[in-house]
């Protein structure tokens, strides 16, 4: 039996449609592939018994059997005073155990990584580094693109982990930006004896969010077009300047929700003739009848939200760069997309 580790440089990387793909690319091989997460950041209960949303998530797709407290031994809440940095038991011992049970009938274990590799858990001795060492794990690394490339965190952990590190999978990867990856960043790091397993190119579809689940992340709520409130949105922004200039900016990006201020009645209509997929009104301003009437007829659904434009667009990059797959499309659309650039010959020899 093979044990492989999926972490990445940071949170939301990209982790969790890796060990998806991998694990169902696996089971068409006829391998019998087992799944955990061994330290989780978002409890849930199922039947009185605690587990961590993902993973109970992962363990469906896959058609696993697994209880809820085995496939997650250690849950570590996102609030401080519940995560009780002080901690009697053996965390660690808690995993091994779980680990041992749930691999005894399979070829390959898929163990996913929480938040960054090297220091997510390293409070109880859980970060990355220690489970890969203490299961005796190969690893695979996700990096996601966040302005660039992480290749200097990439590089550290090669350190940590040595020839454990089957290689590095790129995720999110714009279409500027991929010819640097290629020729560029995949030689460099070949040259310092780490595989590039793959590099993903972004895709909109993979973030975007309902505007029904966006009103409410956003603490807003929608005042007009409920009708169409499951339309997607897949990017936003910002209205704060002169119409002529808006006119040309929002041609652009015609799919992106519109952030504007609620007194900005001439923006609200531009966005609304342009078929806008969602309108965000900051402020806690209510748009005037003129605009509630074009939004009813044109199926857009307008969002009024309490915070002003710049803090309503801060939280925007974090909803959409930690939006979760939970839907079946955007699941079965990431999967592809992973197993497509995904050297699975690689990994298979490896092992």
């Amino acid at each position: 039996m093979t044990g492989i580790y999926i972490g990445s440089t940071s949170a939301f990387a990209g982790k969790n449609i890796t060990a998806l793909a991998l694990g169902l690319a696996l089971q068409k091989q006829g391998l019998r592939v087992g799944y955990m997460k061994p330290v989780g950041a978002l409890p849930v209960t199922v039947d009185e018994i605690i587990g961590d949303e993902d993973a109970m998530l992962i363990r469906e797709v896959l058609g696993l059997d697994a209880a809820p407290d085995e496939l997650t031994p250690v849950i570590i809440p996102q609030n401080l005073r519940a995560t009780r940095l002080i901690q009697p038991e053996n965390c660690m011992e808690r995993i091994r155990a779980a680990y041992e049970r749930l691999s005894r009938d399979k070829d390959v274990m898929l163990v996913c990584g929480s938040g960054s590799f090297l220091h997510r858990g390293k409070h109880r001795g859980v970060d990355g580094v220690s489970i890969v060492r203490a299961l005796g794990l190969k690893t695979i690394l996700v990096d996601r693109f966040d302005n660039t490339l992480h290749y200097d965190a990439v590089l550290s952990i090669r350190e940590c982990l040595g020839d454990s590190l089957l290689g590095v999978l790129f995720n999110d990867v714009p279409e500027l930006f991929m010819r640097d990856a290629v020729e560029i960043l995949v030689p460099y790091l070949s040259e310092q004896d780490i595989k590039v397993l793959g590099i993903i190119p972004r895709d909109p579809l993979l973030n975007a969010i309902k505007a029904s689940e966006l009103a409410w992340r956003l603490g807003g709520k929608i005042i007009s077009g409920n009708a169409q409130s499951q339309r997607i949105i897949e990017d936003f922004l910002i209205g704060t300047m002169q119409v002529e200039n808006f006119m040309t900016y929002f041609r652009r990006q015609r799919n992106s929700a519109t952030i504007v201020g609620g007194d900005r009645t001439d923006l609200q209509l531009v966005a609304l003739e342009g078929d806008c997929p969602c309108l965000i009104l900051t402020g806690n301003i209510a748009p005037n009848e003129l605009v509630r009437a074009r939004s009813e007829q044109k199926g857009v659904p307008v969002i009024q939200v309490k915070d002003d434009t710049y803090t309503v667009a801060k939280q925007m990059e974090t909803i959409l760069a930690s939006q979760k797959l939970r839907e079946l499309v955007k699941i079965e659309r990431a999967a592809a997309l992973v197993n497509s650039v995904l050297d699975l010959q690689h990994i298979t020899q490896a092992l």
